[in-house]
């Protein structure tokens, strides 16, 4: 049945339909009250440690389950100790240094990879063909899958030319 706003004519008669008032419906928000919570109710109010965001680097840092958990502690220290006169943060929910609150390098840490990102990273010379340009900019990355993809000797050399960019 078509049922038309008030004051408007069915078609053909010139009589007006009045459409019938809706009926109230009560919403709540909370579930009824039992001495012992149901399954439901607890489901609804512990809190999905997944869904949790990190804060600091530190949590995000602890998050990471094996074998990433390693790589992000190590990319960490690595960080740390080869730009040492950068500030860090979260930046756009992953760990970044910054010079001048500009950011130089940092990484993302997904399901099955991290992610190491140089901001100038395509000015950095890598014969080792490693680094992959990404983005628009002068960004480049790195993938790491575990400890082993990582090449002690050849990271500090790409954080030392880091250094050098920014200081120029």
């Amino acid at each position: 049945m078509t049922l038309w706003n008030a004051g408007t004519n069915m078609p053909g008669t010139g009589q007006a339909w009045i459409r019938p008032p809706k009926e109230a419906i009560h919403l709540t928000s909370t579930l009824p009250t039992t001495s012992t919570p149901t399954k439901f109710q607890v489901a609804a109010t512990a809190p999905v440690a997944s869904a949790l965001k990190p804060t600091t680097i530190d949590e995000y840092v602890a998050a990471p389950t094996e074998p990433l958990a390693s790589v992000v502690r190590m990319l960490r220290d690595k960080f740390d100790l080869g730009l040492p006169e950068t500030s860090t943060e979260l930046w756009h929910g992953h760990p970044v240094w910054l010079e001048d609150d500009l950011p130089v390098a940092g990484f993302k840490a997904y399901p099955t990879f991290v992610t190491v990102l140089f901001w100038r990273g395509q000015a950095i010379t890598d014969d080792s063909g490693k680094l992959n340009a990404s983005g628009s900019a002068e960004m480049s990355e790195l993938k790491l899958r575990s400890v082993d993809d990582f090449n002690g000797d050849l990271f500090d050399g790409w954080l030392r030319q880091v250094r050098e960019l920014e200081a120029a």
